[in-house]
């Protein structure tokens, strides 16, 4: 008799190539046979029970814990077979009551007025600065590169995406900047470096990621231009920005919280100021995060659709003035970011242990996956509070990007982040 998890996989995996080895011993070979090969092998009964429950959770957590063994193939390419049979993560009643259940906790999470954004934030950008270094660019971007033209390199896509923002940003002489969640510092060092006189303020809830942004700053003689703060943005007061950014961090705002955040936007762009916000965005509202993500990378985090960000943005007196969708660039930036950790596995592993690196290789490969398969993207609006802050037409895009690149090709070179 077909054990309850080989059934479940059989109905799933109809296209591609899997073998798999059950707990009690058994192998079987699943699919059309098109395809690479995916080996894969469960370690115990107590390991495949618990993905037959709780696939969504418990896949990674066994994954993790060395109990849900690739032999063949890597766990991208058991997670993107998967993907291309099935986008449907709910297979009987208590794994909907499941996800309902996480779904109700995570809504109510994002709603109470406790305040764990250092907490969660701290969870993962607190993390080990050596960490971040065996696979991110140079400049220690951790945002979605831009990958025009195609194909070129991770630094350059990295560069690129920077450039692509500062344009829309419509930069002038003697700004005042503000960066909302400023990681290490590289986005607004080149703000302020492409613009004279700027005037830049990044905040950041991360102490790592602050000593890391404050030290660059100042070996890149900065400091007397940029000005970094462990600083949550619900409490700024009493200061206008000509220029507002930020990059990768409205993913950890929490949906109960977009009112708030704009509303704080308001107060704090100038009657002529223009912001970018860029952020993962979803096709269509989830209302909670996936569970494995939650709990062991990104707390407390969430990605909006489109139309979850606009009616609170809207609300708040803002005016969207510019709206772009860059489809598959993360997924470019997340397998360069996966081969490039996975590479320099044995220094992850000496930095943790073996579990740790597992898990990060499965939160990386599970992301470029989503970004793949789940219609995940990138969102970019430009933002204003008045209509005449920005030009009738897009031209001034390119051109501004022209501008940067003559400034890039002058700028002496990045010096990389060594600790």
């Amino acid at each position: 008799m077909a054990s309850a998890f080989l059934s479940i996989v059989q109905q799933i995996i109809r296209k591609g190539s899997l073998k798999l080895t059950l707990a009690n011993g058994e192998t079987h070979v699943i699919g059309d046979g098109t395809g690479d090969l995916v080996v894969a092998r469960l370690a115990d009964q107590e390991a495949e029970d618990a993905i037959r429950r709780d696939p969504t959770m418990k896949l990674g957590e066994m994954y993790m814990q060395g109990r849900f063994i690739l032999e063949q193939g890597n766990i991208y390419d058991f997670l993107s077979l998967v993907k291309q049979n099935t986008t449907n993560e709910i297979f009987d009643f208590k794994m909907a009551a499941l996800l309902v259940g996480r779904i109700a906790w995570q809504q109510l999470k994002s709603r109470v007025p406790i305040n764990r954004n250092k907490h969660n934030v701290a969870h993962h950008y607190d993390l080990s600065a050596k960490l971040f270094d065996l696979f991110l660019d140079e400049d220690w971007q951790y945002s979605c590169g831009y990958f025009e033209p195609p194909g070129i390199s991770l630094d350059e896509a990295q560069l690129a995406k920077k450039r692509h923002i500062a344009a829309k940003l419509l930069l002038a002489p003697n700004q005042r900047i503000l960066e909302i969640g400023s990681g290490w510092g590289g986005m607004g060092m080149y703000l302020t470096e492409t613009t004279e006189g700027a005037e830049f303020t990044g905040i950041t809830l991360s102490e790592e990621q602050l000593k890391v942004s404050r030290a660059r700053a100042e070996k890149r003689g900065l400091s007397d231009r940029v000005r970094f703060e462990l600083q949550d943005y619900r409490t700024m007061n009493g200061r206008k920005f000509d220029r507002i950014v930020s990059v990768g961090m409205f993913e950890h705002v929490g949906i109960g919280n977009y009112g708030n955040f704009f509303r704080k936007v308001s107060d704090l762009l100038d009657h002529n100021g223009v912001m970018v916000l860029h952020s993962i965005g979803r096709p269509k509202p989830s209302f909670g995060t996936n569970a494995f993500i939650e709990k062991y990378i990104f707390p407390g985090g969430y990605i909006p659709s489109v139309g979850e960000v606009l009616p609170p943005l809207e609300k708040a007196g803002l005016l969207v003035r510019d709206v772009e969708i860059l489809p598959m660039h993360y997924a470019y930036t997340l397998r360069h970011w996966r081969e490039r950790f996975v590479a320099r596995k044995a220094e992850a592993v000496a930095l943790y242990d073996e579990q740790f690196f597992r898990m990060w290789e499965f939160y990386l490969a599970g992301s470029e996956m989503g970004f793949r398969w789940d219609e995940l993207f990138i969102l970019q609006i430009q933002i204003a509070k008045n209509q005449f802050a920005v030009p009738d037409n897009r031209n001034y895009i390119a051109q501004n990007e022209a501008k940067l690149k003559e400034f890039e090709a002058r700028r002496p070179p990045l010096e990389k982040v060594t600790f």
